[in-house]
């Protein structure tokens, strides 16, 4: 069952899930550091998006029956985060002076965080599906 988030398509999830890790994390430790009280809200909200992202790609490349739950949380975290934090964003730009990763939907990094919670859920779904199948 391990193996089964691990291979064929999880493998390029969980790349792309480390890769806004990892940018999420740079992207609002800039944003805390040098002007969080521009938007504390929308520099905090960036910084859990990060830990979300970690905790996901965490969940995916461990692949146990716990890590995969814990996968799940993540990326349902993920998906009502993106969507609220989108619709907020659009309802009150103030709010976010600077692009964040969720706001907007995530239209800087091209939408992406918007459709990845979707399929880390889908992916999460059938490679337990395989793994089962086995």
């Amino acid at each position: 069952m391990r193996a089964a988030t691990r291979s064929g398509p999880g493998r390029l999830l969980i790349a792309v899930y480390a890769l806004f890790a990892l940018a999420a994390c740079a992207r609002s430790a800039v944003q805390l550091g040098t002007h969080f009280d521009r938007a504390p809200l929308a520099y905090l909200l960036s910084a859990l998006a990060a830990v979300v992202y970690v905790v996901a790609t965490a969940g995916l490349v461990r692949g146990s029956a716990a890590s995969r739950r814990v996968a799940v949380v993540s990326c349902t975290v993920e998906l009502v985060g993106v969507v609220a934090v989108g619709a907020f964003s659009l309802l009150d730009p103030a709010a976010f002076p600077d692009a964040t990763v969720w706001s907007l939907f995530g239209r800087g990094y091209g939408f992406v965080p918007l459709v990845l919670p979707v399929l880390g859920l889908l992916w999460i779904r059938r490679s337990a599906a395989l793994a089962g199948a086995h």
